[in-house]
């Protein structure tokens, strides 16, 4: 008779525990010295549907920030506006850009089933062909792109034509979009192009797999598939099993982590943070109570869009508004005297790290009422 080994039972994470793990990933349980550069990448991009997010998401976690770091970055080529995880925009550095794209590429592939009934006769090899052409004589916007496209093919849906060129080349917004203190419309050019070298191919998806756990474990294999967009990822969650630790939520979900990752005590003070729209932390499991109070699920979104955000002793507090010279925060519910002092300290430092030494009014507004 054989005996087998008894098997151990994964240790349990509770949701304040989870939370501290998370926060100190995301650079957010203290703010760091850290090169701008060096906090995008660490945090496998930051999103950007807007050209301010990524700039507030930095402030909110590096010590010594300033606007010009990461706008400098832009405009050098080091850091890139591009669609990749789940579709949306997230600013990269280059040579992310140029490996994570090809990684969801088949994602993109998937996103064009959506669309076929616009694009029924139409060429895809040579709609990406010609696109790339475009694209690359000059940098050009959706609208231009849709014109020059729908020429060749007049019978399909123009917006159908732009989202295949989307879908089918890894398109950058080139500067100036995305500039601090600058404006700009939209154009398009290749990754490639704009960067001067060829795509990468796409890493393996344990690399992968192990950057997102540094940045946002422990997690489940549902949370990064959420973050990623992609699905399928158990087996190379499997494959690195014997090198990951594990345990066990709340409601005994299973998550990995890196062993040396940090896992601090979850009584560590977690300070307030002014946090943008679409921030990283809320956006990237498939479970969010680690960060979203169960009662509060859904109050940081107004259809379809997202509020910016405050946290409270590390978990989602309130939402806050920039108008003018007027700081509006408004909270879920009650604050101590001392929560409140804090965040307007925390405001204060946002807004001077960003803004400079201007005058700002920052107040706190009516307790947010949940949208019905």
């Amino acid at each position: 008779m054989t005996n087998k080994a008894p098997q151990t039972v994964a240790p349990r994470l509770g949701t304040l525990a989870l939370n501290r793990a998370t926060l100190a990933r995301q650079l957010l349980l203290s703010r760091v010295e850290m090169s701008a550069h060096d906090a995008v990448e660490h945090l496998v991009g930051l999103q950007a549907q807007n050209v301010q997010p990524p700039y507030y998401a930095l402030a909110a976690r590096l010590d010594g920030f300033a606007p010009e770091q990461l706008s400098g970055l832009m405009a050098d080529r080091g850091v890139v506006r591009i669609v990749s995880m789940r579709s949306t925009i997230h600013t990269h550095t280059a040579e992310d850009c140029l490996t994570l794209r090809p990684l969801v590429q088949p994602a993109r592939e998937r996103e064009l089933n959506l669309f076929r009934k616009g694009l029924v006769g139409v060429d895809l090899d040579r709609l990406e062909a010609i696109s790339r052409e475009l694209v690359e004589d000059e940098p050009r916007t959706l609208k231009q792109l849709r014109e020059a496209l729908v020429v060749e093919w007049p019978d399909a849906d123009p917006f159908a034509l732009g989202l295949a060129a989307r879908c089918r080349l890894p398109l950058v917004q080139v500067t100036p979009r995305g500039l601090w203190g600058r404006s700009g419309q939209v154009a398009l050019t290749t990754a490639e192009h704009w960067l001067g070298r060829p795509a990468q191919e796409a890493p393996a998806p344990e690399a992968v797999v192990r950057r997102y756990l540094a940045a946002f474990g422990p997690a489940s294999v549902k949370d990064m598939q959420t973050w990623a967009g992609l699905t399928r990822l158990r087996e190379a969650f499997e494959r690195l099993r014997p090198e990951l630790v594990t345990f066990r939520d709340d409601r005994g979900t299973e998550l990995f982590d890196l062993p040396d990752a940090p896992r601090p005590d979850p009584e560590t003070p977690a300070p307030p943070r002014l946090l943008p729209e679409f921030d990283n932390l809320l956006l990237s499991h498939a479970d969010r109570s680690r960060v979203v109070p169960p009662d509060l699920k859904g109050r940081s979104w107004q259809g379809n869009q997202a509020h910016r955000t405050f946290l409270v002793d590390g978990f989602l507090a309130g939402i806050w508004k920039l108008d003018g010279d007027v700081v509006t925060l408004e909270p879920f519910g009650a604050l101590t005297v001392r929560q409140r002092a804090e965040l307007v300290e925390e405001a204060a430092r946002l807004l001077k790290t960003l803004h400079g030494t201007g005058s700002y009014d920052i107040r706190f507004g009516t307790v947010a009422a949940a949208d019905r």
